[in-house]
């Protein structure tokens, strides 16, 4: 009975647009749980993960008497048709693949909610539990358990059919399905992810400070520690180094789902109107994409750090009135950054005249430094 139920299932999930589905056990992901102990011990984790380890690696705890994990994969785009060109003067920001289109956790929900009422229907004593990205389980264990793909070297699940361009999601359940067999890794002795990591956060193969990764530090709220800083290049969101520089993911590039589509104006946006940009604003131009779930100010921070790689003279009049009139000493600070690293004669003197009236310590020290470059110059 359940053999065939599966085979039915794997049948509709194609009906609805799922590119990939697979079966696991529910174990517990014992492997995992050790890897998890030690990235906590070297204070590699991110923060944004569930703390307890326990409910991570331990299916039994989020289901009573959990039998299998359905896991599913959607593939997203990589290549951005009609990609508007930045140039002096108008200096564009990127966000990362991953947040093109609609946010993929509502994309993801939606298709594990069909499949919950499919199963429903046909097991009325269904009992499940549906997760996407922000859930107790890591969407790649079971991934990789149920043979989406294989764990990559960037940490990373790669499928054969669209490389490693595919968000995942899951959904325990107390069904006896078969599992199926996990993929072997194919990453060989290839290290080009860990040797192309901007700032070195990939340790080693599989293993990722996530403290040192661009991925996390675009979505932090404080200020950006000044080593990131230069390596931060035009991104306001996200990372995609390891990816495309994957010999895994060369020519993958599905456009299957219309609501993953990405509007080129909003996925590489003009850098100086964003920084003017009202919460509301910000809200209606980027509140559908995953890359604003931490609001605007981080990717403020990160547009006027951008603006800082270009040195866009153009742009110093709005990083001045940043550092006089905005609120938040994170966008004072490091506009005062921006200026120093754009330069000149303006800029040496709207950073004495704020640092005359500053009473915020963090920024003051951030406008000190600025003005340690000048002191350079001569």
């Amino acid at each position: 009975m359940f053999r065939q139920l599966k085979q039915e299932l794997i049948d509709y999930s194609k009906e609805i647009g799922i590119d990939k589905i697979g079966f696991a056990a529910a174990d517990p992901f014992l492997e995992l749980k050790q890897k998890l102990i030690n990235q906590q011990k070297l204070g590699f984790a991110s923060g944004f993960e569930e703390k307890n380890i326990e409910k991570r690696t331990n299916p039994a705890l989020l289901l009573d008497e959990p039998r299998s994990i359905i896991a599913i994969a959607l593939a997203y785009p990589s290549k951005l048709e009609g990609a508007p060109k930045g140039k002096k003067g108008e200096r564009r920001g990127l966000f990362c693949r991953a947040s093109w289109g609609e946010d993929y956790h509502i994309v993801l929900r939606r298709k594990l909610a069909l499949l919950e009422q499919f199963l429903q229907e046909k097991l009325p004593d269904l009992q499940c539990k549906s997760m996407v990205d922000t859930g107790e389980l890591s969407d790649r264990a079971v991934a990789e358990r149920a043979g989406i793909g294989w764990s990559a070297k960037n940490c990373a699940i790669i499928t054969p059919e669209f490389g490693s361009y595919v968000y995942l999601g899951e959904m325990l359940t107390n069904i006896p399905f078969e599992p199926d067999t996990p993929l072997e890794s194919q990453c060989g002795t290839c290290t080009k992810c860990i040797d192309a990591c901007p700032t070195g956060a990939l340790v080693q193969g599989g293993q990722l400070n996530s403290q040192r990764c661009i991925a996390y530090l675009t979505q932090t709220k404080d200020f950006l520690p000044e080593e990131f800083r230069k390596h931060l290049g035009n991104r306001l969101y996200g990372c995609d180094t390891c990816q495309t520089v994957c010999p895994a993911n060369k020519g993958k590039h599905a456009m299957l789902h219309e609501e993953m589509t990405p509007e080129p104006e909003n996925v590489k946006p003009l850098l100086e109107p964003l920084l003017s940009l009202s919460n509301k604003e910000f809200k209606e131009r980027f509140g559908k994409m995953s890359g604003s779930w931490r609001g605007k100010k981080p990717i403020q921070r990160n547009a006027v750090i951008a603006l800082a790689h270009f040195k866009e003279e153009s742009s110093l009049p709005a990083l001045i009135n940043l550092l006089h009139q905005d609120p938040r000493p994170v966008i004072r600070g490091t506009a005062a950054y921006a200026i120093g690293q754009i330069g000149g004669m303006e800029a040496e003197q709207q950073l004495n005249l704020a640092l005359s009236g500053e009473k915020e310590k963090s920024v003051i020290i951030e406008i000190e430094k600025a003005l340690q470059l000048f002191d350079s110059v001569l």
